[in-house]
This record gives C-alpha cells, sequence and structure tokens, in this order.
C-alpha cells in the first residue's frame, strides 16, 4: 500500500484502519483516489487531492462545502428523512484540527504532481450501494431536473454568504469582455478567418447580457446554484432513485439559469459539442421537456415569476455562451481547452453557434411549455 497517501488519510478522523487505496473514477479536475478500510463496520472513503489551478482559494471552497452540506443536512433532519448519510455527502475533519475539513501535502510522484510543493486533500465517506450515471434521456433528465430543483430549493434560505470557487464563472459580461479583448491583440492572426462567426455572435450581445443588467437593477436574484448540472453528478441507488447531488466544488452564487441552461446544453444536443457534422446539431425538445418537468416540479418553491418566465433566455444562454469562450480560446491561439487537430475549437464554435440558433427558434414553443406547468 502506498504509505504517502496512507499517511494523509492518518491525518483525518476516520473509523477503521486503511487495507487499501486505489484510482476512483475519471475525474478531470481534481485527483480521486478510494480508500478501503479493513472493518466491515467502518465506511470507506474517497481522498481528494483539490487541484488549485482551478480552485486557488481552497479554505473558500471547503467553507462553502461546510456550510451547503450542513444546511442540506439539517433540512434532511427537518423533514424526517432516513439514511440521511447517504442523501449529503459528509466531509471528515482533521484529527488536530476538528474545524478543518484539508490537509497540506507535499507533492510527489506518488501524492500529486511532483515539483517541491505540497497541494491540499480532503477526505469524505464513500456512499455505498449507489451509482452515478452516463446516459441522458428522458427518464434520466427528469431525475436531474427535480434533484437540482430540489437541491437549489433546499439552499434557497441558507443563512450565510458563499463565496464564488471561480470568479465570473458564468457571467456572460465578462465573458463577452474576454472576447472583445483578444480580437483586438489577434495573437495568432486569426480574427479576419472568423470575421462573419464574430459578427454573427456580437449581434446577440446585448439580449444575451440581460441578466447581469436585470441583477444590477435588482429585479434578479442570485441564488446558491451547482454550476456543473451533469447527469453524472448525481448519485442513484439500486432501486434509481436520486440519492443525492455530488461534485460541490463550483457551488456558488449565481442566477438559476446557471444550473438550469448549463444541463440543457450539454443533455439537449443531438450530437457532440465538437460534432464538425452541425447537419447533427439541433436542441432536444424531448430532454427539454422532461428536465424542465422535473426542475419545475421542485424548483417552484422559491422561483419568482420572472425567474421562471426566462427559462427560455437560459435555454439559449448556454450554447451562445459556450460559443463565445470557444471563440475566444481559438482566437487566442488555442490555449485553455485541450484540441486533438487544428481546428478543433472552430468546429466547437461552430457547433454551439448552430446550437444556439436553433434553441432560439424554439424560444416560444419552451415559453409555452413552462406556462403550462
Amino acid at each position: 500500500m502506498n504509505q504517502k497517501l496512507s499517511s494523509i488519510v492518518d491525518q483525518f478522523a476516520i473509523r477503521g484502519t486503511v487495507a487499501e487505496i486505489k484510482p476512483l473514477g475519471e475525474g478531470l479536475i481534481n485527483d480521486t483516489l478510494l480508500v478501503k478500510t479493513a472493518e466491515p463496520d467502518a465506511p470507506d472513503y474517497v481522498l481528494q487531492r483539490v487541484n488549485t489551478n482551478v480552485f486557488p482559494d481552497v479554505d473558500m471552497l471547503m467553507d462553502n462545502i461546510r456550510a451547503v452540506t450542513g444546511h442540506i443536512r439539517q433540512k434532511l433532519e427537518a423533514r424526517g428523512e432516513t439514511d440521511i448519510d447517504r442523501k449529503v455527502l459528509t466531509f471528515v475533519p482533521l484529527k488536530a484540527d476538528p474545524a478543518k475539513l484539508y490537509t497540506m501535502a507535499p507533492d510527489t510522484a506518488d501524492a500529486g504532481p511532483s515539483g517541491g510543493g505540497a497541494s491540499p486533500w480532503r477526505l469524505m465517506v464513500f456512499i455505498n450501494d449507489a451509482v452515478t450515471k452516463q446516459a441522458v434521456n428522458p427518464e434520466s433528465s427528469e431525475a436531474a431536473g427535480e434533484a437540482f430543483g430540489e437541491f437549489q430549493a433546499m439552499l434557497a434560505d441558507i443563512p450565510v454568504h458563499l463565496g464564488e470557487t471561480i470568479k465570473d464563472f458564468h457571467n456572460m459580461e465578462f465573458r463577452l469582455q474576454q472576447l472583445k479583448e483578444v480580437i483586438a491583440k489577434d495573437p495568432a492572426g486569426r480574427v479576419a478567418s472568423v470575421q462573419p462567426i464574430i459578427d454573427e455572435l456580437l449581434s446577440y450581445a446585448d439580449e444575451m447580457t440581460l441578466a447581469e443588467r436585470l441583477g444590477r437593477e435588482g429585479k434578479l436574484p442570485k441564488r446558491i446554484c451547482h454550476c456543473d448540472t451533469k447527469v453524472n453528478n448525481m448519485m442513484f441507488d439500486k432501486q434509481d432513485r436520486v440519492l443525492c447531488v455530488i461534485d460541490l466544488d463550483t457551488v456558488m452564487p449565481n442566477f438559476i439559469f446557471s444550473d438550469y441552461g448549463d444541463f440543457l446544453r450539454t443533455a439537449a444536443n443531438f450530437t457532440a459539442e465538437d460534432d464538425p457534422d452541425l447537419s447533427k446539431v439541433g436542441f432536444n425538445m424531448d430532454i427539454f421537456k422532461a428536465f424542465t418537468r422535473g426542475y419545475l416540479r421542485s424548483a417552484k418553491s422559491f422561483l419568482t415569476p420572472l425567474e421562471k418566465d426566462m427559462l427560455p433566455y437560459a435555454a439559449t444562454l448556454f450554447p451562445y455562451m459556450q460559443a463565445v469562450r470557444f471563440l475566444w480560446d481559438y482566437i487566442s491561439g488555442d490555449k485553455y481547452w485541450k484540441c486533438r487537430y487544428p481546428e478543433h475549437n472552430l468546429d466547437r464554435v461552430k457547433n454551439q453557434l448552430a446550437l444556439f440558433k436553433s434553441a432560439y427558434a424554439l424560444k416560444d414553443e419552451m415559453a409555452a411549455f413552462i406556462a403550462e406547468q
């Protein structure tokens, strides 16, 4: 067994003794490992190294997670729920400092990236007999809508202010400003070749920054959102019931459109976001209807009439935002997203722009469906 990793786990107040530590899942951001314990009555654990390139303020990150999981736990207890430890994530405190939920450990080839630095590690209780799903279909989309709406509903009255773990993550004004700045610099000499796409995207800029303006006018509240609403960010039990929402690193204040629109951007596209065959791109109304049914069933307790009326806007906002971001990276010289071939980012831009226009054409149909719910 890896003694360096075992010594990290030993700093946490776990039950049982460590028997095995092995990789878990295929996460793209944090390094994740399963910690198996020897005793049959002791839980297993999940050990994670937090990626500080993405989440530089680990204290803020873990304070957010402590507040969110604690508030959800209180809501579940007040409702008389059973098996609460499987319905909300449980992070394990340090032995030496129970108020702290992470430890710093030196980087080595076995424990984090090499380079002589140190990385933050955290530990949470592994949820047994639970699975994640990858498939996106109407059934899983409706379950996702209800779960993420319930997640927002439980946090609608959280009494603390959470920090932004990724600043301006879903701020459309900021993303457009990024694009305009890189257009002016044109570092890779690509602006002239994509000028028609630039012009088309910027023609929608005023309309697509409506949320920020309404927020400044006090008409649109910011709420606690998950900000990474994918089907595989939920745990299901063996009876196919949703247990809990996971991957809480991006939980932060935002307009509710973040959770609603971001899910539909990926789930309601008929094809992958980088498919160069634009004839396959389109907005899937069956997925939209299923997700929206589930979402409104659980979120209606807190949504304002304006938030509900603007859900079609949210469905168009996120493919638009992603087209802007992919174009920013293409003009930058492909610095942010990994590209498998020279025009990969440009194909992503065209794909997301096509998805945006498909969704935009369906706004009235979306609004009519929402009005019926």
